[in-house]
């Protein structure tokens, strides 16, 4: 099973930026967490982080074309807005799960909406680092499900 993680805009900067809201884990520890995980689930992760929309958008199109089983994607900031984004994941056939660390529906009013949440199969927030894994839990079941 083939999952593609997709880590958005200022994620890079994980484990320095705003620690009391996303904790101190590095995307680098993300990323090993879930490959760990996705070792016991039977799924290999391909993790993507970019601070450029065209090249998110560039790599939803690959995935699709790559024939993923599941997309995981934290966009961060671009949730809210990019409507380009939701438009490339639309094109996906496969399950897709919205990720955040922060509960983003405790937060600024304007991170209360999710542009993808009409496409996608399902969204995890607000348990930090965890967040992610549970994610991917669910993205294999979906896949499963879905196969």
């Amino acid at each position: 099973m083939k999952i593609l993680m997709l880590h958005g805009i200022n994620h890079n900067m994980f484990g320095k930026r705003d620690p009391a809201q996303y904790g101190t884990t590095t995307l680098a520890e993300i990323d090993a967490s879930l490959r760990t995980l996705g070792e016991e689930l039977g799924a290999s992760i391909d993790s993507f982080q970019t601070n450029c929309e065209g090249a998110m958008c560039e790599r939803i199109h690959q995935g699709f074309f790559d024939e993923v089983d599941a997309v995981l994607i934290n966009a961060g900031a671009w949730t809210h807005y990019s409507y380009g984004i939701r438009d490339a994941l639309a094109i996906l056939t496969v399950p897709v799960v919205e990720i955040h660390m922060s509960n983003i529906h405790a937060r600024e009013a304007f991170r209360h909406h999710s542009v993808f949440g009409e496409i996608v199969s399902g969204q995890i927030c607000g348990f930090g680092a965890d967040s992610y894994l549970l994610g991917l839990r669910a993205a294999v079941s979906a896949a499963k499900r879905s196969a």
